[in-house]
């Protein structure tokens, strides 16, 4: 895409949702980075299933030392990968607590030095916690940077450098989260719902899947094809078996008269 045409993009991602955010619930800085690390290999709405009661009487990284990796563990038991994360969480909140009086730090380097931080979770923390325009790379980005053309790469790495050079203003804070929320309700993996997209005719993605409506249609047409096809076939297989075979040769008398 040209820069009018990332510009547009965003625009009318904007227009449709003018305060995007993330969908995990959290009340500060901490839980929002517990939150995240939790997310890794899980969805937005199965940890906020887990964290909500954990969160009610868990708000600092002191509470959750305090509360323990057994009981953590046992919280979070419904994700994935819930051992390392229960081991991860505490070793972060006592991290925090050692070198930085339980305060959540703001530089990546930082944060991606705590346990079960990687470089998404600190550009997540960075943006949503404090305002930074960090631009997250998670598997809805990277899919729609690569399917619709606007910031293609192989590796999330290669795609946040090139959204860092192409998104421009007032688009680059929220931009990750308008990318998120694109790829999980509307380019989704399996089938991206072209019809109502608002970006369809600046996304080099093709086919366009078809409206439901427009699907069905299509489907009982080429199903009414197949069976014309295989009825006409069966004709012609029918005409030909009771057809006289060309030349065939008349039955002699076996002996002379």
């Amino acid at each position: 895409m040209n820069r009018d045409q990332v510009f547009e993009f965003f625009r009318r991602l904007a227009e449709a949702n003018p305060a995007p955010t993330t969908e995990l619930e959290y009340s500060n800085p901490y839980t929002l980075l517990v939150a995240v690390v939790l997310s890794a290999q899980a969805t937005d709405a199965g940890v906020n299933l887990a964290t909500r009661p954990l969160f009610a009487h868990t708000k600092t990284p002191r509470q959750m030392v305090e509360l323990g990796e057994d009981r953590v563990r046992e919280a979070i038991k419904t994700i994935g990968l819930f051992n390392t994360k229960a081991k991860n969480v505490i070793a972060l909140s006592q991290a925090l607590i050692d070198q930085y009086n339980g305060e959540v730090p703001r530089t990546r380097e930082q944060l991606q030095a705590l346990s079960g931080v990687g470089r998404k979770t600190a550009n997540v923390v960075l943006n949503t916690a404090f305002g930074e325009e960090t631009f997250a790379v998670d598997t809805h980005v990277f899919r729609v940077c690569n399917r619709t053309g606007l910031a293609p790469g192989k590796t999330p790495d290669e795609v946040e450098t090139k959204l860092e050079k192409i998104v421009p203003q007032p688009f680059r804070r929220d931009a990750h989260h308008w990318l998120i929320l694109h790829g999980r309700y509307t380019c989704k993996a399996r089938l991206p719902e072209c019809w109502r997209c608002p970006v369809i005719d600046l996304c080099r993605y093709k086919p366009k899947t078809l409206a439901p409506e427009e699907r069905a249609k299509a489907k009982s047409s080429a199903a009414r094809t197949a069976r014309q096809g295989k009825s006409a076939a069966r004709i012609a297989k029918a005409r030909t078996v009771s057809k006289p075979t060309a030349n065939r040769s008349r039955s002699r008398p076996n002996r002379l008269p």
